[in-house]
């Protein structure tokens, strides 16, 4: 048998394989690899084996794959950094998947996200794609349906406009990551994006400390920790650069997005 394999399919055109040791190996990497190594995938998934499968394989495709093995690990790491792709399993330990889901799209979050799980019942497939998933593979699976899938995803999101938020003079692009307020560019840490974009979402409305706490953070508010409060003032200070108040603080209750509290 020939122990190399170049191919010749034009996803992989110009890549050569080696089969020298009894597996694939990619001596050099297809066109369609250049194209993806600067894609980020968090994967949350609390199987190793099936981890360790994802991971190596699209590796070895070109993307950079980070692992999560729980749902507030992996929710912690999705709010704070920028992601491609998220590969979401369903089960997960601390946080489920549908959780991590829903705080992610109700925070303004925009990467898009395949489910990853051994629920199959149609009924669970609709809760998934209604809470927020952009596609959903049922284990067990292929690694070429997961590739293409993974593929799909990024295609789709280049082509997509991103959401924009918007409440008076206050805009943020989710897709793009970028706020602004009357025309000025904000530089929002990721958390102080998240945060706004969860203003954004609710103008008007006043949301309590543990239902910030909850979707901005992942955590429950315990009462005694300043960290909102700082971040809240941060954010406070760069958008009055710009123009009036437009984060109060309702005593006893949380903050409001608007003109006056």
């Amino acid at each position: 048998m020939n122990q190399n394999l170049s191919c010749r399919h034009a996803e992989f055109a110009g890549a050569e394989y080696d089969f020298s040791d009894g597996r694939p190996t990619c001596r050099r990497p297809p066109a369609a690899f250049t194209q993806t190594m600067s894609l980020r995938i968090l994967l949350i998934e609390d199987e190793p084996v099936i981890a360790d499968f994802v991971v190596r394989g699209l590796t070895e495709e070109g993307f950079a794959v980070d692992h999560a093995a729980d749902g507030l690990t992996g929710w912690r790491r999705l709010i704070t950094e920028s992601w491609d792709v998220l590969l979401l399993d369903w089960s997960l330990p601390g946080l489920d998947g549908l959780d991590v889901l829903r705080r992610h799209r109700e925070a303004g979050g925009m990467t898009p996200v395949l489910f990853l799980t051994a629920h199959d019942a149609v009924s669970d497939r609709v809760i998934g794609l209604e809470a927020g998933a952009d596609d959903y593979l049922c284990k067990p699976f292929a690694f070429e349906e997961l590739l293409a899938r993974v593929r799909a995803l990024t295609r789709r999101a280049d082509r997509g406009p991103g959401a924009v938020l918007t409440a008076g003079d206050v805009t943020a692009d989710l897709a793009a990551r970028r706020a602004e307020r009357a025309g000025h560019r904000l530089s929002l840490t990721q958390l102080e994006f998240n945060l706004l974009a969860l203003f954004l979402r609710h103008p008007g409305e006043v949301l309590s400390r543990s239902r910030i706490y909850d979707r901005v953070w992942g955590e429950r508010y315990d009462g005694s920790s300043n960290t909102l409060e700082v971040h809240v003032m941060a954010l406070r200070r760069r958008l009055e650069a710009h123009g009036p108040r437009v984060v109060w603080t309702v005593r006893g209750r949380g903050y409001v997005f608007g003109d006056e509290a």
